[in-house]
C-alpha cells in the first residue's frame, strides 16, 4: 500500500482546511490511498499578496521533506506557492492547484476565465499563467475584493461570486476556475446558476494526484 496523498493548506486558517478535508471525502476510495489534509502553522491566515506567498516557501518546503512517506503532495493556495520547493524536497509527484486548474480549463473550453480574491492577487496569478505560456487562453481574472475568510461563507458571497462569473462570461470565458482553495463550497450552484462549468482547482489537483497513485 503506497503513503498518502497529503493536502496541504498553506495558511493557518483551520476552517478552511477542514472544508478542503469534507470536501475531498469522495475521493476516499475503498483500497486506495489515504489523504490527509494538513494546515501549515506558520502560514498567515490568508495568503493574499505576494509576501504573503513568499512567507510560506521555506516552511512548506520543510513541511513536504518531513513527510518523505506521502505518496504525493497537492499544494491547497490558488498562488502555488514554494512549487519548486517543494518539488525539489520530495521524490513524490507535487501539485499545485493553480497549474492542475489551468491544465484542467483547457480540456473544457476554449478560454478560461478565474474568480479572484483581491485585486492583487491578479497580477500573481498572470504573472503565474505567462510562465506557463498560456496567458492568451485566459479570457480574463476578476476580483470579487473579499478576504480568504470571507470565501468560506454563503448569502452575499455567492452573490458577489456570481455577479464576477457573469462578467468574465462576458469576457468570452466559457469555463470558469475558482482563484482559491476556500470557494469549494460554492463551486456545483455556481456553475448551476451560471450554466458554465465551473472548476475547483483543489478537486482538479486531487484529480490529477489520484490517479498517478493509482496508476502506480
Amino acid at each position: 500500500m503506497s503513503g498518502p496523498i497529503l493536502v496541504i493548506n498553506p495558511n493557518s486558517n483551520p476552517e478552511v482546511t477542514a472544508g478542503l478535508d469534507r470536501m475531498l471525502e469522495a475521493y476516499r476510495l475503498q483500497g486506495g490511498p489515504e489523504i490527509e489534509c494538513l494546515t501549515l502553522a506558520e502560514g498567515p491566515f490568508g495568503i493574499e499578496s505576494q509576501r504573503d506567498s513568499d512567507s510560506v516557501i521555506l516552511p512548506l518546503a520543510r513541511l513536504v521533506k518531513s513527510r518523505q512517506d506521502a505518496a504525493a503532495v497537492v499544494l491547497a493556495c490558488y498562488s502555488d506557492p514554494g512549487i519548486d520547493a517543494c518539488r525539489e524536497a520530495t521524490s513524490a509527484p507535487v501539485y499545485g492547484i493553480q497549474e492542475c486548474s489551468v491544465l484542467t480549463a483547457l480540456t473544457r473550453g476554449e478560454r478560461f476565465g478565474v474568480i479572484a480574491i483581491g485585486q492583487a492577487s491578479v497580477a500573481r496569478h498572470r504573472r503565474y499563467m505567462r510562465r506557463m505560456g498560456l496567458i492568451d487562453r485566459l479570457a480574463g481574472e476578476r476580483p470579487l475584493n473579499l478576504s480568504v475568510a470571507d470565501t468560506t461563507k454563503g448569502g452575499a458571497v455567492f452573490d458577489r461570486m456570481a455577479e464576477v462569473g457573469r462578467e468574465l462570461i462576458g469576457d468570452g470565458a466559457d469555463v470558469l476556475i475558482l482563484g482559491c482553495a476556500g470557494m469549494v463550497r460554492h463551486r456545483q450552484p455556481l456553475q448551476e446558476a451560471l450554466g458554465v462549468e465551473v472548476i475547483d482547482p483543489v478537486q482538479a489537483a486531487m484529480g490529477m494526484a489520484l490517479g498517478r497513485v493509482l496508476a502506480g
